[in-house]
């Protein structure tokens, strides 16, 4: 079985700091089967869920939670050709992100942003913002609770933040609480997957999207005086969040960025990040 030690991120393994008798083997962001070498019958892995879009068209619009974390080793199937896998998909505007499945482990998709109350996460995921309230981080895989709200310390997962409120810290971070007249909440910071920026309905800045720890979230968008402005996308753990527009929401990187929030009619930017198995073996 192999010693069971943490790993550390991809872009951490290229460099050369791959952990004792463990390598990063397979970085997987699609499909629905993945093929393990003869003699594998145990893995590491690392999965991230699918991150919760950013609420869209709407005054007050809150950015979406970050993707939940689940690590461990995990049995393959031995003597099997490919082991089934899903990848939790990032959550278009106004919809929670997916939940990603591998080896008997799961981890859950980030929270919706909301106008109102954003949308609680999933199994370790992140809750999303709202234009009232944040919404609270689901319990994680292994039962861990989410207890921190805000910027104010780390839980497992961050607690949305609600009106004009910064999402909580964890290893996934909480979607920022939007603001019908003020600035928009930043996205929570996440170890692995920051949440997305909460929106300004008029005459303030977004908030920008949360960082990870090896990616930074994106910018919020220009603003301008009268309109709307956008959230900047959270951070994932495979790539940077996206920047915002004026009145545009960026969408979370892959690896379960939280989407930004977009206070104009446009789906397609309040995107969260689609989530991925790491495997190490």
């Amino acid at each position: 079985m192999g010693q069971s030690v943490f790993p550390v991120p991809a872009s951490a393994v290229s460099s050369g700091y791959a952990p004792k008798d463990l390598t990063l083997q397979q970085t997987i962001t699609s499909g629905t089967s993945v093929t393990i070498p003869a003699g594998v019958t145990w893995v590491y892995a690392i999965l991230i869920g699918g991150g919760g879009g950013g609420q869209y068209y709407n005054s007050s619009p809150g950015g979406g939670g970050a993707g939940g974390v689940t690590q461990g080793w995990t049995r393959v199937i031995p003597n099997a050709s490919t082991t089934p896998v899903t990848i939790g998909g990032g959550g278009a505007g106004n919809a929670s992100g997916g939940t990603t499945h591998f080896g008997g482990m799961f981890a859950g998709g980030g929270g919706r942003g909301d106008a109102t109350t954003g949308a609680a996460g999933v199994v370790g995921g992140a809750g999303g913002g709202g234009g009232t309230t944040g919404g609270a981080a689901g319990l994680s895989y292994y039962g861990s609770p989410a207890i921190i709200t805000g910027n104010s310390g780390n839980g497992y997962a961050g607690n949305g933040g609600g009106n004009g409120g910064v999402g909580g810290r964890g290893n996934s971070g909480g979607g920022g609480g939007g603001s019908g007249g003020g600035t928009g909440g930043n996205g929570g910071f996440g170890v692995f997957a920051g949440g997305g920026g909460g929106g300004s309905g008029s005459n303030a800045a977004g908030g920008t999207g949360g960082a990870s720890s090896t990616y930074s979230g994106g910018a919020a968008g220009s603003y301008s005086s009268g309109n709307g402005t956008g959230g900047g996308g959270g951070a994932g753990y495979l790539a940077a969040g996206n920047n915002a527009g004026t009145g545009n929401g960026g969408s979370g990187g892959s690896g379960g960025g939280g989407g930004g929030a977009s206070p104009s009619n446009d789906i397609g930017s309040a995107y969260g990040g689609s989530g991925c198995v790491l495997l190490y073996y």
